[in-house]
């Protein structure tokens, strides 16, 4: 199981808005981006401060892709 954060960077070219700009907006570290480019976790507060700042809801930014579990 893990997390994939494609929505959110689809929303950010579609709103015409570099990672910089949400990093300078939300106070977040360029560091934890970096985290969210390879689909690593990042804290709920990162995901909310990110959710605020693009007035969106989290299942608009990741989703949390499941392992198959068919045998």
């Amino acid at each position: 199981m893990g997390v994939n954060y494609k929505k959110l960077w689809i929303r950010l070219i579609d709103e015409e808005l570099k990672v910089s700009d949400l990093y300078h907006t939300t106070g977040i570290a360029p560091s934890t981006f970096s985290k969210m480019r390879k689909n690593e976790y990042v804290s709920l507060d990162v995901l909310v401060r990110i959710c605020c700042a693009l007035k969106c809801q989290l299942s608009e930014i990741v989703e949390v892709e499941l392992e198959n579990t068919d045998k």
